[in-house]
C-alpha cells in the first residue's frame, strides 16, 4: 500500500502536528509537491500532500477558506504549512476551514525542511513499488508452475484465488462455469452470467468491473468483482472473475494480469496444432460418411479416445449463398466441441467452404450436449440454417448426413433457422412454402420425365421416387421396383439428360423429392 498520512506524521523526525482532519489521517499520499501558489491546482492530479509557507495567502478568512476549498475539490489529502516564516503560527481560520471539509492540516515546524517530508514519502513510494515487484514476480513464478502441471487451470485459479485473498472462478467460451475456488464461491460466481454473456459477444481481450457487491448476492456478501475475457485473436476462448473485499491493489493488479496471461496461453493452444486436429477429425468424419466404420474406429481409438457410442444424428449447418456467417459457423464449431467436453461426449465436426456457401458438419449422440448446443447457437445468429438427420446408427451415417443436407437446402429455401428430416420426409413443408408455387414447380420440374414415361418405356418417375426415398443405394431401390441395379442405373442416367441436371448435386435431389412429394399432397 502507498504512505499514509498517518504513517508521515508518526515519522518522529519530522516533528509534525495534526492541527485538523484527524479523522482522514489514513488517506494514501501519492506524492508531496511544494507550492506557494494561492491557486495550485492547476499543477495537481489529485492524491497530494500539498507543503506551502502561505507567502501568498490572504489573511482574511474568506480568502483562506477558498483556498481550502480549491484544494479539497482538487483531490489533495492534506495541507502542511511552514511556520516561522510568513505565519508564526497556523492561523485559526484556516484551521476552522481545513475542519469544516475534513481536510487534514499539518503543521510543520521551522526546523523541519520541506525535502525531508518529501524524502519520506518517496521512500516509502519506493519501497511500495519494489515490493510489489517482488511480489508479482514471486507471485508471476507460483502460478507459472501451477500452469505447468497436470490440473494447469485448476491449479492456475486455486492459486489466485489463495493470493488474492478472495475467490476466483474460470468460464468456458460459451459461458458456463469449469472451475471455481473457493468452493463456496461457486454460488456467486454463479450469479455472474449475465456479465459473462455480454462479455462473450464483445472481441477479446475485455474486461468488466463490478463495484459495491456482486450482482444477486446477498448484502452481507459485498465483493469488488473483476470479470475477464481470455482471448489472443479477438474471440473468447474462455473468461476469468475474480472477487475481493476491497478493490485490488497495484500489486494484486499484476499477480491477476499474469494469471490472465498463463490461462490464455492455456487455452489458446497453438494454432498448427488446432488445425492439425480438425484436420484429423474431418478425415475421420469423412470416413464414417463413406462406409469406413470399422477402420474410423481403429483410428479414433488412438487420436480421439473413440467415436461417439449410441444413436447419431448428422447436422450440417450451413448459409445461403454469399451470406457471410464464418464467424457464426466458426462458433458452432467452438460451442459443440466446449458441450461435448463438459460431458465426455465424442463428436465429429468438419468445416467446408466454397460455392454455394459454407458448410459445418457434425456428427454427434441423437439429443446429446453437443445437439442441444449446435440448435442454440443457430437461434442466436442471422444467416446460418441447419438441417438435422434422423437418428441413426453410426454405420448409417451416410444416408443419415444425405437425409441432414436435404434438411438444410429445406431450410435455407424457407427461411428456417433449423429442419429436422422427419419434416421433409412427411411433407409438412409444403403447405409453408405455398401450395400453388410448389405445384407450379414440381409440374415444371417434372414436366420431362412424365412426358418420357407417357411415349416411351422406362417408368422414371416411379424408379426416381424408389431411388430418393433409398437415399440413392442402388440395390436397395431396385428390389423396391424389382429391377436389376444397371437398369435402374440407366433410368437415372436418363433422368440427369432429360433434365439436364446432376442427380450428385444435393440440392437437385431436394428439388426433385419435394416436387415428386407435393404430387402426393
Amino acid at each position: 500500500m502507498p504512505p499514509t498520512l498517518a504513517s508521515v506524521v508518526r515519522n518522529t523526525s519530522l516533528h509534525l502536528t495534526v492541527i485538523a482532519g484527524a479523522d482522514h489521517l489514513e488517506r494514501p499520499v501519492r506524492w508531496v509537491h511544494t507550492s506557494e501558489l494561492d491557486d495550485p491546482t492547476p499543477f495537481l492530479e489529485g492524491g497530494e500532500l500539498l507543503l506551502t509557507t502561505g507567502i501568498k495567502l490572504g489573511r482574511t478568512a474568506s480568502q483562506l477558506q477558498a483556498y481550502v476549498h480549491r484544494l479539497a475539490d482538487a483531490g489533495v489529502v492534506g495541507l502542511g504549512l511552514g511556520v516561522g516564516l510568513s505565519h508564526s503560527e497556523v492561523p485559526k481560520p484556516l484551521v476552522e476551514a481545513a475542519a469544516q471539509r475534513g481536510l487534514p492540516l499539518l503543521r510543520v515546524p521551522e526546523p523541519t525542511p520541506f525535502i525531508a517530508i518529501s524524502k519520506v514519502v518517496s521512500a516509502a513510494i519506493a519501497a511500495e513499488q519494489y515490493e510489489a515487484v517482488t511480489t508479482s514476480f514471486e507471485a508471476q513464478e507460483e502460478l507459472t508452475r501451477a500452469a505447468l502441471g497436470k490440473d494447469g487451470t485448476t491449479a492456475v485459479v486455486r492459486r489466485l484465488a489463495a493470493r488474492l485473498g478472495g475467490w476466483a472462478a474460470l468460464y468456458d467460451g460459451s459461458g458456463a462455469l469449469s472451475v471455481v475456488a473457493p468452493d463456496w464461491a461457486a454460488r456467486r460466481a454463479g450469479r455472474l452470467a449475465a456479465e459473462v454473456d455480454r462479455l462473450r459477444r464483445r472481441p477479446a481481450p475485455s474486461s468488466a468491473a463490478l463495484q459495491g457487491r456482486s450482482p444477486g448476492i446477498d448484502t452481507a456478501d459485498e465483493d469488488y468483482v473483476v470479470v475477464q475475457s481470455l482471448g489472443a485473436d479477438r474471440r473468447a476462448r474462455g473468461f476469468l472473475a475474480v472477487g475481493t473485499e476491497d478493490r485490488i491493489t497495484p500489486t494484486e493488479r499484476y499477480v491477476l494480469n499474469a494469471a490472465v496471461a498463463l490461462l490464455t496461453l492455456t487455452l489458446e493452444r497453438s494454432r498448427e496444432l488446432r488445425q492439425a486436429e480438425e484436420r484429423m477429425g474431418a478425415a475421420l468424419l469423412r470416413m464414417v460418411l463413406a462406409g469406413e466404420v470399422a477402420t474410423a474406429r481403429q483410428v479414433a481409438l488412438g487420436l480421439f479416445g473413440g467415436l461417439p457410442e449410441g444413436t447419431i444424428r448428422v447436422l450440417v449447418a450451413g448459409t445461403a449463398q454469399g451470406a457471410d456467417a464464418s464467424e457464426a459457423l466458426s462458433e458452432l464449431a467452438e460451442r459443440a466441441e466446449q458441450a461435448g467436453g463438459r460431458v465426455g461426449e465424442r463428436l465429429l465436426v468438419a468445416r467446408e467452404d466454397g460455392d454455394p456457401g459454407s458448410r459445418l458438419i457434425v456428427l454427434a449422440l441423437d439429443n446429446g450436449a453437443v445437439h442441444r448446443a449446435c440448435l442454440g447457437v443457430v437461434e442466436e445468429h442471422e444467416g446460418v440454417s441447419l438441417g438435422v438427420s434422423a437418428p441413426a446408427a453410426l454405420d448409417e451415417a451416410g444416408v443419415a448426413f444425405a437425409q441432414a443436407e436435404r434438411a438444410l437446402a429445406v431450410a435455407l429455401r424457407g427461411g428456417r433457422r433449423s429442419v429436422d428430416h422427419e419434416e421433409v420426409g412427411a411433407g409438412s413443408l409444403l403447405p409453408l412454402l405455398g401450395e400453388e408455387a410448389v405445384t407450379a414447380f414440381a409440374e415444371g420440374l417434372l414436366r420431362p420425365l412424365r412426358e418420357h414415361d407417357r411415349t416411351a418405356r422406362g417408368d422414371l418417375v416411379r424408379s426416381l421416387r424408389a431411388w430418393l426415398s433409398r437415399h440413392g443405394q442402388w440395390d436397395a431401390a431396385a428390389a423396391d421396383l424389382g429391377v436389376h441395379r444397371h437398369t435402374l442405373r440407366y433410368r437415372m442416367r436418363r433422368v440427369e439428360e432429360l433434365l439436364g441436371r446432376s442427380l450428385d448435386d444435393t440440392d437437385v435431389r431436394m428439388e426433385l423429392w419435394l416436387a415428386l412429394r407435393s404430387g402426393e399432397e
